[in-house]
């Protein structure tokens, strides 16, 4: 949601003039008359003809002015106002007019100070104080501009717009009791104002009281139901509460009033992809790709993931996104050099919890080398005191809970510990706060694990990679420079628990008897295409079912219609029930025969999960980061003979590995006896490497290298 609009200037009264002929004067009142009867192309004509009388009439340079930034006409707008601030210096509202031609203009920098202007001359103008606000909250400058609404409240303490603006910046400095609090005053002055209902939404959503929010939009929307934002911001609630049907009829409602509308059109296609909603998608993701290769902000990187693309494409909407939403801002590095006994690493997640990121790298943390790094980790999400939690809190040397610390404060936070390398868990995900790295708040700045691609951001210096995922030829795509690790990038924990117990076929509602193909990533990566593949190796393997994770009831019933659209009987789709822990469901894994990976976004976390578990993993290895992931596990576990390069091969050895049982049992045994001896699992050889790569970065800029391509070494 933005701020509440700009203010501009109101139409100045004519009662400066200087003497005119009498004739030019009668055209003069006409020319006013005109203007604010709203007939402007009538005002245009008569204004221009007093100025061919007299071309210094300061009062008709500001009034045509103004009148020029009514139709758009900012250039010509911007031409009249200079030459009238140029008569007239020290008239406020003059100055004030044309800050707001500039604001139009997009020329803030200059608009800031021609506000600035106003003010020197009238400290009591809110409305400069107002747009100033406005300028620096889209400069990131949120304690400033929280001053500026501060001082238009002090000379008038009924000004809802300040009250509203003010609460937008205080929910961005994560102060968001206050922002509840200033929003509501906004709303007692002006009850009927849509845009502050909308305002009050996005903070109680920040609060997580999300039946409060829908409320509050449901009142934005009876006042003005003809907002595009309004029904896009109503979406994203429902998206969070899962309830993806619903978010998808609120992105159709947005995308219909405002087709232009940034990422609308991708979180619409995100959301039909939760839900499993094939209709038209061959063409919606052709003009989805067309829109981003064109440079339009259409899709946020992580709801273009699984867009049938290139890595080109995914790294294009990345840059898009990063240089819209968080772009560098003024660096807290500019290349001071720390010199301490021990590199310090700090990692940064809203996912220190119950999440496949740190299942993964848990290990990692706790094995890392005391002797060598000092270890920090920035928490930004929420968490629940389990078990995981606090093996987390105990496996750093310092834990930070930062959830209500706001970017640019972490940033010097991290600056003020004298951060040697700053780790980014999440790229552009839920949750993340690329923001904070926009700051430079540490000389090295690396993306790892939780996003599956680039940053797309200027002032990220690495991604940690393999030559799987990311092939030498494809390095120059990245805004990064990559640091190819040996083995793999995935992080795994070797202490990870599996329940002894293997539950039952009845417990996990499968038949008794057949194979069983499983799938266990997330709806979204069901693809039209693999689904096909999955249903004629069903159709051609008697007594065979597909076993896929639990999911959002429109998707099972979508999903059930399209097996049996493709000849397969619905009752041969089985969900997996919800387990609380674990274990349990990596016990599970014992029942499945073959995991079968998706495309073209592949399984990540989840392959390793199968593969922990003992259950073979077919892939066909994508054209992106995000569809090789498989592959990377594969290889380090010494099985490249289940990853495949076309989904005709893929077909053809799963069909292979069902039909015949002598090979999959001896696959599964290879696959139980690889996993401790192979480097897939073993955390402390991963460990050593990738604190190889830290301190290759780290020896580099201390001797003064920019960042660069990076190899590490394997151990013997």
């Amino acid at each position: 949601m933005g701020l509440c609009k700009t203010v501009t200037s109101k139409q100045p009264l004519a009662d400066s003039f200087q003497p005119l002929p009498p004739k030019v004067a009668e055209t003069l009142r006409h020319a006013i008359a005109a203007h604010q009867a709203g007939k402007f192309v009538e005002a245009e004509s008569l204004y221009r003809r007093v100025l061919d009388v007299d071309a210094k009439q300061f009062p008709v340079l500001v009034m045509f002015g103004v009148l020029q930034g009514q139709v758009g006409k900012y250039t010509e707008a911007e031409r009249l106002l200079v030459d009238a601030v140029r008569i007239n210096p020290n008239d406020a509202g003059a100055q004030f007019t044309y800050g707001s031609v500039l604001v139009a203009l997009q020329r803030y920098d200059e608009a800031f100070a021609a506000f600035g202007k106003a003010l020197a001359i009238n400290p009591a103008m809110i409305e400069a104080h107002l747009n100033r606000g406005n300028i620096l909250v889209s400069r990131k400058r949120f304690n400033e501009a929280i001053s500026c609404f501060e001082a238009a409240i002090r000379i008038n303490g009924n000004y809802a717009e300040a009250h509203c603006n003010r609460a937008q910046a205080l929910e961005e400095c994560r102060r968001i009791g206050e922002a509840l609090e200033s929003c509501n005053t906004a709303l007692a002055l002006n009850p009927q104002n849509a845009e502050f209902h909308a305002t009050r939404a996005n903070i109680l959503h920040r609060l997580k009281r999300e039946a409060e929010a829908l409320d509050a939009l449901s009142t934005a929307l009876s006042l003005h139901p003809g907002r595009a934002d309004f029904h896009y911001n109503r979406g994203n609630i429902l998206f969070q509460l899962k309830r993806f049907d619903e978010a998808l009829q609120s992105y159709d409602r947005a995308l219909r009033i405002d087709p232009q509308l940034d990422y609308v059109e991708g979180d619409r296609f995100f959301a039909k992809l939760m839900i499993c909603d094939w209709a038209d998608l061959a063409d919606e993701t052709e003009h989805l790709r067309s829109r981003v290769a064109a440079g339009h902000a259409v899709a946020r990187p992580f709801a273009f993931m699984p867009a049938e693309s290139s890595q080109t494409l995914q790294i294009r909407c990345a840059n898009l996104f990063a240089d819209r939403e968080f772009p560098a801002m003024m660096p807290l590095m500019i290349g001071q050099r720390h010199r301490h006994d021990r590199i310090r690493v700090a990692y940064l997640s809203a996912d220190f919890s119950d999440h496949p990121v740190s299942h993964l790298l848990i290990g990692m943390f706790e094995h890392h080398d005391r002797a060598r790094l000092e270890t920090i980790a920035v928490s930004l999400g929420d968490s629940e005191p389990t078990p995981l939690r606090r093996r987390l809190e105990n496996a750093f040397e310092h834990f930070v809970d930062a959830r209500e610390v706001s970017d640019v404060q972490i940033a010097r936070r991290l600056r003020e510990r004298e951060i040697d390398i700053a780790i980014d868990l999440m790229g552009p995900t839920q949750g993340a706060r690329p923001g904070i790295f926009s700051y430079r708040p540490a000389p090295i700045q690396a993306i790892y694990l939780g996003f599956a691609g680039s940053s797309g951001a200027s002032y990220m210096d690495y991604i940690i990679a393999d030559r799987i995922v990311i092939p030498e030829a494809e390095q120059q795509l990245f805004q990064e420079k990559v640091v190819y690790l040996p083995d793999t990038f995935m992080g795994t924990d070797s202490a990870r628990a599996v329940a002894a117990d293997t539950p039952t076929r009845a417990d996990e509602g499968l038949p008794e008897s057949g194979f069983v193909f499983c799938s266990f990533g997330n709806t979204y990566k069901i693809s039209p295409t693999i689904f096909d593949v999955w249903m004629e190796i069903l159709r051609t393997t008697d007594n065979s079912l597909l076993w896929l994770s639990n999911a959002n009831d429109v998707a099972k019933d979508n999903l059930r219609r399209e097996a049996k659209q493709r000849g397969v009987n619905k009752e041969r789709v089985v969900f997996a029930r919800r387990v609380a822990l674990n274990k349990d469901h990596l016990a599970r894994h014992r029942l499945a025969d073959l995991f079968l990976d998706t495309i073209p976004l592949g399984a990540h976390s989840t392959v390793c999960d199968a593969l922990w578990a003992g259950t073979p993993v077919l892939t066909c290895a994508g054209a992106t980061f995000g569809g090789r992931v498989a592959a990377s596990a594969l290889s380090a576990l010494g099985l490249a003979e289940l990853i495949t390069h076309d989904i005709s091969s893929y077909k053809k050895r799963a069909l292979q590995l069902a039909r015949d049982p002598n090979s999959l049992k001896a696959l599964r045994e290879r696959v139980a006896a690889h996993r401790d001896v192979f480097p897939l699992f073993d955390t402390r050889r991963f460990t050593s490497h990738i604190e190889a790569a830290y301190v290759s970065m780290w020896e580099r800029y201390q001797k003064g290298e920019a960042p660069a391509a990076l190899s590490v070494q394997p151990l013997p």
